[in-house]
């Protein structure tokens, strides 16, 4: 499901000046060679501020989601644009992912340019050139499985013109469900018929399923949330059985898919099981579960709430900055900004100073108030004992937007590194 060779190959990449925050030591080594060192994340050159992954954590993540979906019969195909770190993937695959999501061509050249062969790609794909290129990526392996949604009629005849252009081979198709106001997807359930009639009718499309996108409906964990998710789910699964009433899969084995990292409790208890005379796979494709988080999703994911909390999961990313200057009582700024962490959705988390002693004491009572391009801006009670040249360890929330302002990141145990993972954004 993933070239392992491709994966491995990424060790012997070179490092250089490219790769920020590293040890200026490791410039020509492989990232292979620079693994084995044993590097200390403060002792041995690193630049700061740095973005860390902590092994321990991870593989704790990976396990628990992987155990948890297998309990439930669910799939997993996680939204691996969160980390775009065909490392991680692997990991992933690995630990039993029924195959990867995508959301856009860029993404998916990368997936293909390491092996991946079975996505779903969780949107519209109307363009020719994007549809050529999946044709020529099927043609070349067979063994590639690809879907992608559609949510209208007009997408429905945009694709089947593209396709009859490049003299395309058949694609498998998953009508999309929406909601008012939501993002895309068919909004009532006549809308959403039309839509698999057009797709069940057209040469060039093969109806296998229904998906949708349930985290963008609400944003908070209340019971009204709740109930608006329960609704757009049972939509969902109400419609996959009415379109197999009249006939319309083209496939024997249904796909419905759903489930960010948010609710996806809510979708394995929806689309759990009787089907009645239906064969249906049921895939989650949540993405942000592998490095949780210290804000967003440690407030909404199930593991912190619900039936699923005594799962846990643990915040995988951190961020290492530096204190640069300290110009006025109660004010630390810190050498971490807009380009180097995520700041979207809650502001960063001070959590651990290191001092130059080397001793790891927690931080209280502190908070970042403001983040610039290159800045952090960090208020501190009195007696908070900080001083220029301290390390500041901040948990991040939203791996999303934290991944993608960095290349190449190490991976640690404690402070010693002992892998680095590469990014391809």
């Amino acid at each position: 499901m993933i070239d392992t060779e491709a994966v491995e190959a990424i060790r012997q990449e070179l490092i250089t000046w490219r790769y920020k925050g590293l040890p200026v030591a490791l410039d020509g080594c492989t990232i292979a060679n620079a693994a084995e060192r044993g590097l200390n994340l403060f002792e041995d050159g690193f630049l700061g501020p740095m973005l860390v992954l902590d092994d321990d954590a991870l593989t704790h993540n990976l396990t628990t989601m992987a155990k948890w979906c297998a309990d439930r019969g669910m799939q997993l195909a996680p939204h691996a644009k969160t980390t775009m770190a065909p490392q991680l993937w692997a990991r992933q695959i690995e630990a039993g992912a029924y195959g990867l999501t995508a959301a856009n061509t860029a993404q998916l050249r990368v997936y293909r340019a390491f092996g991946v062969s079975r996505v779903i790609f969780a949107n519209e794909l109307v363009d020719s050139a994007g549809l050529r290129w999946v044709d020529e990526e099927r043609s070349a392996d067979p063994g590639f499985e690809f879907v992608c949604f559609v949510d209208s009629v007009e997408v429905v005849a945009q694709m089947e013109a593209s396709l009859r252009q490049v003299g395309a081979a058949p694609v498998d198709v998953l009508v999309e469900v929406g909601r008012t106001a939501g993002r895309a997807g068919a909004r009532s359930a006549a809308e959403a018929t039309a839509v698999a009639r057009a797709a069940a009718a057209s040469p060039l499309l093969r109806l296998v399923g229904v998906g949708g996108y349930e985290g963008v409906l609400v944003n908070d964990p209340s019971p009204h949330s709740i109930s608006v998710v329960n609704e757009f789910l049972h939509r969902m699964r109400e419609l996959t059985i009415a379109l197999h009433r009249e006939g319309l899969f083209e496939t024997d084995e249904i796909l419905l898919t759903a489930g960010g990292s948010c609710f996806f409790d809510q979708v394995a208890e929806v689309f759990g099981g009787p089907w009645p005379g239906m064969s249906v796979t049921t895939v989650l494709r949540s993405g942000c579960y592998v490095t949780h988080d210290d804000g967003f999703y440690r407030w909404m994911s199930p593991f912190s709430r619900g039936e699923a909390a005594n799962g846990s999961l643990r915040p995988a990313l951190k961020l290492w900055a530096r204190v640069t200057s300290m110009p006025e009582p109660g004010l630390a700024l810190l050498t971490a900004g807009k380009r180097d962490l995520s700041f979207d959705a809650w502001p960063p988390e001070p959590q651990l100073v290191r001092g130059a002693d080397g001793e790891i004491r927690e931080l209280a009572d502190c908070a970042i108030r403001a983040v610039n391009d290159q800045h952090a801006f960090l208020t501190l009670p009195a007696g908070h004992g900080l001083a220029v040249g301290d390390w500041v360890m901040l948990g991040l929330s939203y791996p999303c937007t934290a991944f993608d302002k960095w290349q190449l990141i190490p991976l640690v145990r404690g402070e010693t590194v002992v892998d680095f993972v590469r990014t391809y954004f």
